[in-house]
């Protein structure tokens, strides 16, 4: 145990802190030329993939077969951990958009690169500045073709326990008439629990639940479509993970 977490402190959270300069320095680079973002998401899918390297996390996914190759979806995993972004960036085969907390964006660099790239910007506090994001969103799926990510509890879980949903994932999906997908991750707490520097590695599963389509909904319903969500994200990561090789 010591020896792991001395080769985490001091090996794979520096390398993951230069990989994260490298990467988004290019990616910042990148948009200057490349105002539909799309190179800067490449390199973000990479940075994805170069973290869980590092980390040492082998990444089993399921269900990828679920997502057409064309469209625009509302992506919705759970949240155990900060490793879930490069799991999501490593496997979801589209170009999206994070929804990200605001506090976020104003992080120095980071929150740069985050507005560059496009990703939107969401205050968790204020009802009236989230629908508004929300509703931005839908209106950036509809007009780009883009597809975006949220995880629909709101945050990380302390105890990798799923946690209750917002209704934000569902109101995004209907307003922008887009099919919402459940993932579930497996693993990732296991990888790096909420307020552990300690990073593990180990294998992480990602289930990809059939597509829920929203054609017919309206705002009001938006709590029947959370609901729904919620369970079929609960059949996802309740089912066996199958044996890593």
């Amino acid at each position: 145990m010591l020896l792991s977490k001395l080769r985490s402190y001091f090996i794979t959270c520096p390398l993951i802190c230069l990989a994260t300069i490298v990467m988004a320095s290019l990616s910042l680079l990148s948009s200057l030329f490349d105002p539909t973002g799309r190179i800067q998401h490449r390199i973000a899918c990479s940075w994805g993939r170069m973290l869980l390297v590092i980390s040492n996390v082998k990444l089993t996914v399921e269900g990828l077969e679920k997502i057409p190759s064309s469209g625009c979806f509302v992506f919705t995993p759970n949240h155990l951990s900060y490793m879930d972004t490069p799991a999501m960036l490593s496997t979801i085969p589209l170009g999206f958009r994070f929804l990200a907390k605001k506090e976020l964006f104003s992080i120095p660099f980071l929150g740069y690169h985050l507005s560059r790239a496009g990703h939107i910007s969401v205050a968790l506090g204020n009802v009236h500045a989230s629908l508004k994001a929300m509703t931005r969103a839908a209106r950036i799926m509809k007009e780009k073709g883009l597809s975006v990510l949220v995880f629909p509890e709101g945050g990380r879980s302390e105890t990798g326990v799923l946690q209750e949903f917002k209704e934000g994932a569902a109101y995004v999906a209907i307003k922008a008439g887009a099919a919402i997908v459940p993932i579930g991750l497996i693993g990732t707490y296991e990888v790096l629990p909420m307020g552990s520097l300690h990073i593990r590695g180990g294998h992480v599963h990602v289930k990809i639940g059939d597509p829920i389509p929203t054609t017919g909904m309206v705002p009001r319903d938006r709590g029947r479509l959370t609901a729904l969500l919620r369970e079929r994200i609960v059949e996802l990561i309740s089912e066996p993970a199958p044996v890593a090789r």
